[in-house]
């Protein structure tokens, strides 16, 4: 269970007074995330989730929250935050920036069907969409330098095969400017553990805490990457097709795009094996911390590099 800091009860009633949700009736900690403070609660006006951000950065919290309200108002299943009585959606609680969002309907699936696939990427392409008219703001915490300077923080502390691969990879990605492609607000973890899901009805898409302004199709090759590889790193071709054909069902991908496309995904790979490197080479402290594994992303970057992508 991902929890950095405990919350008690009373300390929970305290900080829920300063909201119109109604009476503490119960509450416990998520097990999933890795970067943030999860907790359920529950209300007498209702089910909520709790987040104390731990590690982003304070001045960015206000576009992830009102990213989501600009969303949620549009039709977007997404989750709306709630706001105190003086009209805050961000407090503190226990030292921490603190926002409580309404807990949507439905579960994450770790073996997505087609059918859930195409819902993932009709949604992708309407918050790419959507998010045209947001005005805020937010550069990507995870992005080129990013990568570059935790490649080389990395790198001499892995074995001599995963460090080649690393050094390998940052040269050939010095080619790629996401920059230059088409722009916009996206969710940058578009994971299966962030949709939710009633039978096969997509119902919401949380932990926009990774949002900012950046490349669509980075973004597209993100969540491609996530929910069509199998485990061993082959690509599962049915849902790879599905989702991507959902998408561009609503936004299509231009020229540059395209040209772009093979070095995109393995930019995506790279960013998550280095962070799931990072946490295992850096482990911090906690309530029994999920740190994911690293090896998946690094057969999926693997995969990229040796495979050309399916054709458009």
């Amino acid at each position: 269970m991902s929890v950095f800091t405990k919350v008690s009860h009373s300390e929970l009633q305290e900080f829920l007074r300063q909201y119109p949700v109604g009476e503490l009736l119960g509450f416990q900690g998520i097990g999933e995330g890795v970067e943030n403070t999860n907790y359920f609660v529950d209300t007498s006006d209702g089910r909520w989730v709790l987040t104390l951000f731990e590690r982003l950065n304070y001045a960015d919290l206000p576009f992830f929250l009102g990213l989501m309200e600009h969303l949620a108002t549009r039709g977007f299943p997404g989750a709306m935050p709630a706001h105190t009585h003086e009209g805050k959606s961000l407090t503190t609680l226990n030292g921490k920036p603190a926002a409580l969002v309404r807990r949507l309907t439905g579960q994450s699936v770790l073996f997505p069907d087609i059918e859930q696939c195409r819902q993932v990427g009709r949604a992708l392409a309407e918050l790419h969409i959507d998010g045209q008219s947001y005005a805020g703001r937010c550069e990507n915490s995870r992005g080129a330098a990013w990568r570059l300077e935790t490649g080389r923080l990395i790198a001499p502390k892995v074995d001599a095969g995963a460090r080649a691969l690393i050094e390998d990879e940052l040269a050939a990605q010095q080619k790629l400017d996401l920059s230059t492609l088409p722009q916009g607000v996206i969710h940058a973890d578009l994971f299966r553990d962030n949709v939710l899901f009633v039978d096969q009805r997509l119902t919401g898409v949380i932990d926009f805490y990774y949002a900012c302004n950046d490349s669509l199709a980075y973004d597209l090759a993100v969540t491609l990457n996530d929910w069509c590889f199998e485990p061993d790193g082959e690509l599962n071709p049915a849902r790879w097709d599905a989702m991507l054909s959902a998408y561009r069902g609503r936004r299509e991908l231009t020229a540059a795009e395209r040209t772009a496309w093979p070095l995109v995904l393995r930019a995506a790979a790279l960013r998550f094996w280095l962070s799931r490197l990072y946490d295992w080479v850096f482990p911090r402290g906690g309530d029994m911390v999920h740190i994911k594994d690293p090896n998946q992303y690094r057969r999926i970057l693997e995969h990229h590099r040796n495979t050309p992508p399916p054709a458009f």
